[in-house]
């Protein structure tokens, strides 16, 4: 039998009616959502099978790009160490090994600030393992490493395991000095774990029974007893947070919505004292808070989009600084500028590091104070610049407040990840390491650009293109890839298992559509709730760009996409499915609607102040239904789909993909098969441990490259 011949499992239908504001929808499908019955499970892993055999003739082809993505990785490897307390702190991968070992070896002096050579084979002196996730992933199919924290004396590991993929962490505690654990553990956690200052006491997080972090504890390690509640955020519209601040005088815990947050601060010098608000929850208004000493006095920064001096919203945000004695005598410290999206301050002993963004990309800029007098102005902040027009660079690794260098991560989509340290005072900067590419890797064989494509609305988009040098100006085989939800931005970056695809001719393109962070707050507020479809049409827009000047071709076009970017997928087939040839979404959030109206799944009720309450407001059920992709399948010639999806998923039920893949089998009126792929032992991030993550990439690449053209299937040209 050849695959054109076979056909999936037919999925059963037992029609339920959904009613909201006079509508009456009749949902076949909603049983697929108890992934303990046994038929749901037989349905599963009956698509499977079909995926088995419709891509069997693909083996050739994905054994040979899993050979690609192996013959060029360094897998026996490094990173480069990291100074915190007393020890330099680093991980090891070994060839043959899924999981990376975190070791450390102690520092030299108190002045040593040169990290040791980096050894990727053989351990540095006095090199011992703190953790090794081959170890603790024995006997599981599935294993990951929540958090891993580590008492400031350097007695003491906290690390957190989920073996299941639903992101609830449990929490084990290690002796470093002995090897011995303590027999008592924690569960359901949100996986992070911050000591006090005299390791006595650990903080930790729960969520509530929509997988909403909403608590944070503190347990005494050193008597017997019952954990104690620190915080808790009783509006189920707030998730919660915690970290620390540089400087250690502070655990900071924050309580945000999407368009809302609050700031509490506990002083580590008391770490059982009450958490204190820093300014008050005022609806609209986001902030972030650090604690930096200017000068010897000690003071709050502010990053926030609250009222400005002339009343108005900061929209791409804006600074403050305030003396910690009177967090409310806040002034302006860097101002708001319409061209530039303030995303993050930093604070030092000697530093301030600035992160932000314009012109469609991250930056970061300085300023020393052993430069300045008194409280620094925008003025000294000092851009450090790179010659390659279309990169990411940011501050990276820096765990201690006294270090006298800073280290910057470097990446493009063509150059290969580098860590460096840079002089403030001097702007020398010292290579630590570039990611090793084997084979005779070489950037210039290769280009990227940024083009601009105008919508119907005038707005210009960004898109990003690269792909390998050639010759001739005809139309080639092309990946577009597109998220546009919650202002995450896709910034350059470099992939070793995209070169299989680049090396065969295969043209990446990001399309940086409205929904993203990439040009500002503006660019998110104009593609989330009732604006949500200007994210569609960006996409669909660049897609006709890349074919109306000749990059493509709809025969050589696959769209790729995953969660909130399958929802992008799911949407843009359906409103034109004749520009593809392929669509790849990923645990795709395509039952949007249907989610959006059960406050009693996980995450839902958070999620309205993305995309709207169609529970309530009748408006937005009526603009949801006119978009969310399974409301709006319909008879047509859909290109091949590939709908990879995770029964463990809390974030995105696996029911949503499979609902969704049933309906395109049913209605589709092509022959491109569509194929729904399931993890049965994984969570929203997929497979875990690194050879199961390229064999997957492979899989995924091998599909891409068929359905683009740039390879017959057979594996001749691999």
């Amino acid at each position: 039998m050849t695959p054109d011949q076979i056909r999936p499992p037919v999925a059963k239908k037992i029609p339920v009616q959904r009613v909201h504001h006079g509508d009456t929808v009749v949902d076949d499908y909603t049983w697929m959502a108890d992934k303990k019955d046994p038929e749901v499970i037989a349905y599963l892993e009956g698509q499977n099978d079909f995926v088995k055999a419709q891509t069997a003739h693909l083996k050739p082809l994905r054994d040979a790009v899993y050979g690609e993505i192996k013959a060029r990785t360094q897998e026996t490897d490094m990173s480069v160490p990291t100074r915190t307390g007393g020890y330099w702190y680093y991980s090891r991968t070994k060839e043959g090994l899924q999981y990376g070992i975190s070791v450390r070896c102690p520092i030299r002096s108190a002045d040593d600030w040169d990290p040791p050579q980096v050894t990727p084979d053989a351990p540095l002196p006095g090199e011992q393992v703190v953790l090794d996730g081959n170890v603790e992933a024995q006997g599981h199919s599935f294993f990951s490493l929540g958090g891993l924290s580590i008492s400031e004396d350097g007695r003491w590991l906290a690390f957190s395991t989920d073996v299941v993929g639903n992101e609830r962490y449990t929490v084990r505690f290690r002796n470093l000095d002995t090897g011995e654990e303590r027999p008592e553990t924690i569960s359901d956690t949100t996986g992070g774990v911050i000591w006090s200052r005299d390791a006595r006491y650990v903080y930790y997080q729960t969520v509530d029974d929509a997988w909403r972090p909403d608590t944070v504890w503190r347990r005494n390690l050193a008597e017997p007893g019952d954990p104690v509640q620190v915080f808790h955020e009783p509006d189920e519209g707030f998730w919660v947070g915690m970290g620390g601040s540089r400087s250690r005088e502070y655990l900071f815990i924050g309580a945000g919505s999407k368009t809302t947050s609050q700031v509490y601060a506990i002083p580590t010098s008391d770490p059982t004292a009450e958490p204190v608000s820093l300014a008050p929850r005022v609806p609209g208004v986001e902030y972030e808070v650090d604690h930096a000493i200017i000068g010897g006095r000690g003071y709050f920064l502010f990053t926030h989009n609250g009222p400005g001096p002339d009343g108005q919203m900061q929209e791409n945000y804006t600074v403050d600084i305030a003396p910690v004695s009177d967090p409310s005598d806040r002034s302006t410290f860097i101002a708001h500028d319409p061209a530039r999206r303030i995303e993050d301050i930093e604070a030092f002993e000697d530093y301030l590091v600035l992160s932000y963004r314009s012109e469609a990309l991250p930056r970061v800029a300085i300023a020393d104070l052993r430069r300045i007098d008194g409280i620094p102005t925008a003025d000294d902040f000092v851009e450090v610049r790179f010659d390659q027009p279309l990169c990411s660079a940011g501050a990276a690794g820096n765990s201690e407040w006294k270090t006298p260098r800073l280290r910057l991560g470097y990446t493009s989509f063509i150059e290969p990840t580098e860590l460096l340290e840079l002089d403030v005072a001097t702007g020398d900067r010292t290579l630590l390491k570039r990611q090793i590419v084997l084979g005779g890797y070489n950037p210039d064989d290769y280009e990227q650009s940024r083009e601009w494509v105008t919508v119907d609305d005038g707005t210009r988009v960004p898109v990003s293109i690269v792909r390998r040098k050639r010759e001739g100006d005809g139309p080639s085989p092309t990946l577009l890839y597109g998220y546009g939800s919650y202002e995450h931005s896709i910034d350059p970056s470099f992939s070793v298992p995209r070169l299989s695809l680049l090396d065969r001719g295969v043209v990446f393109a990001v399309a940086h559509v409205r929904g993203g962070g990439e040009m500002g707050r503006h660019w998110y507020e104009n593609g989330k709730t009732l604006t949500k479809r200007n994210t569609f049409t960006d996409f669909v827009a660049v897609a006709r760009h890349l074919i109306d000047t000749g990059v493509t071709t709809p025969r050589q076009l696959v769209a790729e996409g995953g969660s909130a970017g399958g929802l992008l997928m799911g949407a843009v087939v359906n409103e034109a499915p004749e520009l593809f040839n392929g669509i790849v979404a990923a645990v795709p959030f395509v039952d949007a609607l249907n989610s959006i109206l059960d406050p009693g799944l996980p995450l839902t009720i958070i999620e309205w102040e993305e995309w709207g309450n169609p529970l309530d407001d009748p408006a937005v059920y009526e603009y949801m239904k006119s978009y969310s992709p399974y409301e709006n399948v319909r008879a047509a010639d859909y290109p091949a789909i590939l709908a990879l999806n995770s029964l463990n998923d809390t974030r995105v039920l696996h029911t949503e993909a499979a609902k969704w893949a049933a309906r395109l089998q049913e209605l589709t009126t092509g022959d491109a098969p569509i194929l729904l792929k399931t993890e049965m032992e994984a969570g929203h991030g997929g497979v875990s441990g690194r050879y199961k993550a390229w064999e997957e990439a492979a899989f995924e690449i091998a599909w891409i490259l068929e359905h683009t053209g740039a390879v017959a299937g057979e594996g001749d040209d691999a």
